[in-house]
């Protein structure tokens, strides 16, 4: 390839690079404009919520934009500064920054010939000065013909599912046991969908107009709200952008100096933002208290706004209600709260500024993935292609746990695409790494959309873990106030990659998904944000609560030892003791392509799990997740209290052929097949199979099995092959009957009938134990060196006092060893 030019005042460098086959198109930035700013003041205000001109705590630059795109400002500072972009005529916001250190980045949309104060604000600190930059990237417009739609597809299989998930489309979180929501980004989604014979309805037929609605919603809201302030927590009347999450974080550690402590993670983005959160505790700053952890996160899809509304919202709670509320006041004197609102900032940044940009940027809008930039595509083109919102790794599939397999794809400009690696991301490395450094017993991670509140596994094969029964009675305390389905991961379709086939399965602790509402990934801000989070009409949890209530029954189990393990002991006053395990975890059988025809070996990479204890002497508590990963200890089961039923035949009718070809089902004729299902304690069937056959491939069957009330309990309607199998694990005992319809027939072709129907069992999964692993315990004196050091075995809900661990004859061992 032609290496790429570099300086020069150019206004745009266009290049191209063909990756995966598909052709990238870039502009480059322009040549940027670098000052110097000084402020001999520092205010603790924002600097991004209005333009103030030059004061003593402000340095202001003017900028003239020569392209229709993006403006990128900024800032590198050994102090706290902010940045603040303001359109020069009408003094409106363009684009900030608000971190909590001297590194700020600030991208809003702007037009050619647009005149621009950039304000630069210090904000805490004796450091007087800092280096700005400014430069301007062409933003091509997405081509999109037609309209953007919301649809429902029919996805009454899981094999439908897979194949649904192979077409490269945007599939939402929202759908359920026989349907998937899918965003079409013009005809040419829809032309696809059509091609392989996927029947749907349209939810919604113009999507830019629906949002064009609901922001209009949103202002009439903020104007009905304005004088007595909205219900939630922060009084927040509109949906943040990303300078207004950073600057409420550190504005509320600063209020609340003894509760809250400003977080900043490890590793910064693609595009060098930095990852924020605030963690919450009595003693704050004591890192190493044995507290049991919540996490509470958003916003690992950049468009899905609600996600981080109700993550930050927490946070308010807590700290406002400390000292006023019994409830509050007692959980954060047991526990610790972590709170991250924002992910993954570079892709949120650029979803929740579209709206306000041109026409040609509506397409950020709705932008899922980070800012990783392709091989061969210079850096910051997240903004600035052609693809637009595409170019980017999905990081709720970059996670470690059961990387690389179904529920991902492979395609670089797949929404779903995993990464080339697990862990690839500093977004989720950064997950990763938190996690690795503290016991973290309990985790939700915010998504938008579909009222579902998810627990592992991900992936339906897997099994379920030995806590199901825990997992599923937790999900229906909380499903209890916000009113969503408490299903399994794999209920809505496979997913590997994600968040807490990691947390959980590799560290031990209790996670769950929420996804939040039904309207969309960011509605109206009264419904997807106020409602939802407080438990209001129309929201499903109204009257009980809703995602605040729900968030509180996670506390009380962060708080209960049931949901992880306690070590009780002694050790000298300023000792440290350490837990530490290391281990391989593999991911998936790796899949080469989307449709899993090629799949390669599982890949093993290195994981460490280390937290730290701080004695003040005396007695100590330390609250941790278990010894074993649950990923080793076993699957949940149940003894058969009978064999399986046998096989039942299913008869083909004779004379009454299925005629209602390319009909939906229901709305013409069908086969009916009537069959009974046996119980215990004759017999216990863990899994009932309907199948059906016939020879020609040009012909297509479907199947449907209804209970006796009439509701359609499993389907099958595949295409393609000449099977249709409905699986219906536990089926209750009863009477059932299989619906079979044609559902197309090749016009001209021999009429193909179906049969070998049958209708067959299996036993349910027994209980299977794996074998234990333990922690490493040491203990350390104040100068750091190994005092003592012995195996910890402790499981779930368990209790264990390892007496005086740092005693003479815990020495002695040391020294043995």
């Amino acid at each position: 390839m032609t290496a790429l030019p570099r300086g020069g005042r150019l206004a745009a460098i266009v290049f191209a690079a063909l990756l995966s086959g598909v052709l990238v198109i870039a502009a480059a930035a322009s040549a940027a404009t670098r000052a110097t700013v000084t402020a001999s003041a520092a205010k603790a205000r924002g600097c991004h919520t209005h333009f103030v001109g030059n004061r003593a705590h402000t340095d202001v630059l003017r900028v003239r934009s020569n392209v229709e795109g993006l403006l990128r400002a900024r800032l590198k500072s050994r102090g706290d500064w902010d940045l603040g972009v303001f359109d020069a005529k009408t003094k409106r916001y363009v684009a900030g920054s608000a971190a909590l250190r001297g590194n700020e980045l600030a991208e809003g949309f702007v037009t050619k010939g647009q005149r621009l104060l950039v304000q630069a604000c210090r904000f805490r600190g004796r450091v007087s000065s800092a280096r700005v930059s400014v430069s301007l990237l062409a933003t091509p417009s997405p081509n999109i013909d037609g309209a953007m739609q919301v649809v429902d597809v029919s996805t009454p299989t899981r094999a439908d599912k897979r194949r649904l998930q192979s077409l490269g489309l945007d599939l939402t979180e929202s759908g359920g046991a026989n349907s998937v929501e899918v965003l079409l980004y013009g005809n040419d989604d829809v032309q696809l969908l059509r091609r392989n014979k996927f029947r749907y309805t349209v939810r919604i037929a113009d999507l830019q107009q629906r949002n064009e609605a609901n922001r209009r919603a949103d202002r009439r809201y903020g104007l009905r709200v304005a004088q007595t302030g909205s219900q939630l927590p922060s009084g927040s009347t509109q949906y943040r952008r990303l300078p207004d999450f950073e600057l409420e974080l550190k504005l509320l550690a600063g209020r609340y100096p003894n509760l809250a402590k400003p977080l900043t993670l490890p590793h910064r983005t693609h595009l060098g933002r930095d990852v924020q959160g605030i963690e919450i505790a009595t003693d704050p700053y004591n890192l190493r208290d044995g507290k049991p952890i919540f996490l509470n996160m958003g916003t690992h899809h950049a468009r899905e706004w609600p996600s981080a509304e109700h993550s930050l919202e927490w946070a308010y709670d807590l700290l406002t209600n400390y000292g006023n509320q019994a409830r509050t006041t007692r959980l954060v004197r047991a526990t610790r709260s972590i709170v991250i609102p924002v992910v993954n900032p570079d892709g949120f940044n650029i979803s929740r500024e579209a709206p306000d940009a041109t026409p040609g940027a509506f397409d950020y809008e709705y932008k899922r993935k980070n800012c990783w930039p392709h091989p061969g595509v210079a850096t910051g083109t997240c903004e600035n292609s052609s693809e637009g919102r595409l170019l980017g790794v999905d990081l709720n599939r970059n996670y470690g746990g059961f990387w690389g397999g179904s529920g991902a794809s492979v395609d670089p400009l797949d929404d779903t695409f995993r990464g080339t690696v697990p862990f690839s991301e500093p977004e989720t490395e950064n997950i990763r790494q938190l996690h690795s450094e503290r016991q973290i017993t309990n985790l939700i991670t915010n998504h938008t959309y579909a009222n579902l509140v998810l627990r592992p596994p991900g992936v339906a094969d897997v099994g379920p873990p030995l806590e199901e029964p825990l997992l599923k009675d937790l999900g229906a305390r909380m499903t209890s106030h916000n009113g969503y389905d408490n299903i399994p991961g794999f209920g809505l379709y496979d997913t590997t990659g994600a968040t807490e086939d990691w947390t959980f399965w590799s560290a031990g602790g209790i996670g769950y998904t929420f996804e939040i509402g039904t309207e969309g990934f960011h509605p109206p801000y009264q419904t997807g944000v106020v409602a939802e989070y407080l438990g209001l009409p129309p929201a499903a949890g109204a009257g009980q609560g809703g995602n605040r209530e729900s968030y509180y029954e996670m506390l009380q189990a962060t708080a209960d030892t049931r949901y992880h393990s306690l070590v009780r002991g002694r050790a000298p006053n300023g000792w440290t003791l350490k837990v530490k395990k290391s281990f391989m975890t593999s991911t998936s059988p790796v899949w080469q392509d989307d449709l899993g025809n090629v799949i390669g070996n599982p890949m093993l990479f290195p994981d460490s799990l280390e937290s730290e204890l701080h004695s003040n002497g005396g007695r100590f508590s330390w609250h941790m997740n278990p010894s074993t990963r649950p990923v080793v200890a076993g699957r949940f089961g149940r003894d058969p209290t009978g064999p399986p039923q046998g096989r039942i035949d299913l008869a083909n009718p004779a004379g009454q052929p299925a005629e209602n070809v390319k009909a939906a089902y229901l709305d013409g004729a069908y086969e009916a097949i009537p069959f009974t299902v046996a119980g215990p304690p004759e017999m216990d069937n863990g899994r009932m199979t309907v199948h059906i056959e016939w020879s020609n491939p040009d012909t297509d069957w479907d199947l449907y099995v209804v209970n006796a009330a009439g509701e359609v309990v499993t389907q099958s309607a595949s295409f393609g092959d000449t099977t249709e199998d409905a699986t219906l694990f536990d089926p209750p005992p009863g009477q059932y009957t299989a619906h079979v319809v044609n559902f197309d027939q090749i016009d001209g072709a021999p009429y193909d009938d179906w049969f070998n129907g049958s209708v067959t069992f299996a036993s349910p999964r027994p209980l299977v134990r794996g074998p234990n692993e333990a922690w490493t315990l040491t203990c350390e004196d104040r100068g750091g060196r190994l005092r003592a050091i012995r195996d910890l075995v402790v499981d779930r809900g368990h209790r264990v006092n390892v007496g005086r661990v740092c005693s003479s004859a815990a020495i002695a061992r040391a020294k043995a060893q």
